[in-house]
């Protein structure tokens, strides 16, 4: 099992830095040649907040919301870690571990979620 772990972690990290690659590429290609105006912080407003706007720019080829893919599947592989640990520590019969992982797991989730944000 930790053999399946740490490859899931490494699996994880080397998809989600490739996609991160090809989307900086193809950002890198529509805006390349636009001069950076560091003058003043305009906070930028690319809309990827939610997975429909995410997924609706990967359909158009949109850099950004490739990147912001590729984070996602950076956020996701420690989280898939922690369901896969809770999963064979349930084979195990080991429930007071179970619970621990459970617990973990509601409070990455509760903090991804826009609960803590106001």
């Amino acid at each position: 099992m930790q053999l399946i772990m740490g490859n899931l972690l490494r699996i994880g990290v080397l998809l989600s830095m490739t996609v991160v690659f090809i989307g900086g590429v193809i950002y890198l290609i529509g805006f390349g040649q636009q001069k950076a105006d560091y003058s003043e912080f305009i906070m930028d407003d690319a809309g990827f907040f939610s997975l429909e706007s995410i997924w609706a720019g990967i359909l158009d080829l949109n850099g950004k919301a490739i990147i912001q893919l590729g984070i996602l599947l950076l956020i996701f592989t420690p989280i898939s870690r922690v369901i896969l640990a809770v999963i064979s520590f349930f084979i195990e019969r080991d429930y007071l571990y179970v619970l621990i992982g459970l617990m973990i797991l509601s409070i990455i989730l509760f903090s991804l979620s826009n609960k803590l944000a106001g």
